[in-house]
């Protein structure tokens, strides 16, 4: 069955799929912790690049669950690869070998700079891995007795306690201090901050022992990292032992073009990490690293649904469809394609824009910052003309759909994109 066909089958709603009751958002509210402001939109079912709410109204997904549903909704790939591992075996612990798991890390190794693979359900998951590892590494290989790991200011790892430490974004880490010690933030883009660092942190007991870095910024605004930049962190990790380890989570799996972001700087990583985009919407993470520091020993780190044959199975499909049907050539094209278009947009509000940026289908338009008007205010207009969109801040709009878009999607997006512009700016 074709992407086409699936869309002209789910504008039609499926006899029995809508409840005959409307959704009611205070029900939802009274129940669901409110840990989201989200939007007033309720969404029950997707195919390709479009969704449909519960009354009925479609709308293009530029979102993609926040650059997660790479291949779009219901992609026939993917409901062959559920249907046929949900018929055969789902989950079983990782007391025993796990055959897609074994795939799946085979196709990542072959297809990366990675040597070997940990898998595990979402990206904070992951990055908490690498700095586990890291941790270990530090204390049984450099002999480093209180190690510290180096990240960005504006960067996001993630939601738990050690990964929103490891943010740099205050406003992630309010209220929940104490936070985990072993961290120190620079300013991305900065080689000097990083030189300064390293040298004033190495007192004592204390020494750097990794740096954990987004080869492009996401929730901080679609930054690309330099090439200078990451080719100069290259070197000081090469010189001092220093590991240095990307957090691929949203830039991964071929958003920015590339099959993963390091491609664009030249460099390769010691660890890095992916979820996301990797199981086109089901939930895996997986930190891969070079053989020479994976130190990990039984009993050491796990996770009880990791690698499960669910999520690996339909993810090595995902990735299969990924190289098979050559979506890398589509994302740089449409990439091109929205950049150029948000950039005449960008010309014609002068006042209002002030740059539009990112790689492959990963991109970001930053509004001027003296001006009252935010990307949620944008965000907010745009579902009215039939297209959804996500902050990456306060001032830069995220455009993230999935990878299999078209030329006509990212044309009748734009023109959704400036309608919603001209109307925030009267």
């Amino acid at each position: 069955m074709s992407i086409q066909t699936l869309i002209e089958q789910a504008t039609i709603p499926p006899s029995g799929s809508v409840s005959s009751q409307p959704f009611d958002a205070d029900s939802f509210n009274e129940a669901v912790m409110s840990t989201y402001a989200r939007f007033p939109l309720a969404l029950e079912r997707g195919a390709g690049c479009r969704v449909w709410d519960t009354q009925g109204r479609e709308y293009l997904d530029f979102v993609a669950g926040i650059a997660t549903c790479t291949l779009g909704h219901a992609h026939p790939a993917m409901v062959e690869a559920v249907t046929r591992q949900i018929q055969k075996l789902h989950h079983v612990s990782n007391l025993y070998y796990i055959p897609e798991q074994g795939e799946l890390a085979q196709w990542i190794i072959q297809h990366s700079c990675a040597d070997r693979v940990f898998f595990c359900n979402s990206g904070a998951e992951a990055n908490e891995a690498a700095i586990k590892l890291a941790r270990k590494y530090a204390h049984t290989v450099l002999d480093i007795e209180k190690p510290i790991i180096i990240t960005a200011n504006a960067s996001f790892h993630g939601r738990t306690l050690a990964t929103i430490t490891a943010t740099g974004q205050p406003k992630y880490q309010k209220y929940f201090d104490p936070l985990v010690p072993g961290f120190h933030y620079v300013p991305y883009n900065d080689i000097s901050a990083v030189e300064a660092a390293i040298s004033e942190l190495d007192e004592g007991d204390y020494r750097v022992a990794a740096i954990l870095i987004e080869p492009l910024q996401g929730e901080g605004g679609v930054r690309p990292g330099d090439v200078a930049y990451f080719q100069k962190l290259r070197q000081i990790c090469d010189e001092t032992g220093i590991l240095l380890i990307f957090d691929e989570v949203q830039v991964g799996m071929g958003r920015s073009g590339k099959l993963w972001g390091y491609e664009h700087l030249g460099v390769e990583p010691d660890i890095f990490t992916s979820a996301k985009g990797l199981g086109g919407g089901i939930p895996i993470g997986a930190m891969m690293s070079k053989k020479f520091c994976d130190v990990f020993q039984p009993g050491e780190h796990a996770s009880t649904f990791g690698g499960n044959p669910f999520a690996c199975g339909v993810a090595l499909a995902v990735c299969q469809t990924l190289e098979r049907e050559n979506i890398l050539q589509n994302v740089e094209a449409r990439g091109e394609q929205l950049r150029n278009g948000l950039q005449a947009i960008a010309a014609k509000y002068p006042n209002y824009i002030t740059d539009v940026r990112g790689w492959g289908l990963i991109n970001g338009l930053e509004l001027q910052a003296d001006i009252q008007l935010t990307a949620a205010d944008i965000v907010k207009v745009a579902i009215d003309e039939g297209v959804l969109l996500v902050p990456a801040g306060p001032k830069v709009v995220r455009f993230v759909p999935p990878l299999i878009v078209t030329k006509a999607e990212v044309d009748a997006a734009l023109e959704a994109v400036e309608k919603a512009i001209a109307t925030v700016t009267k």
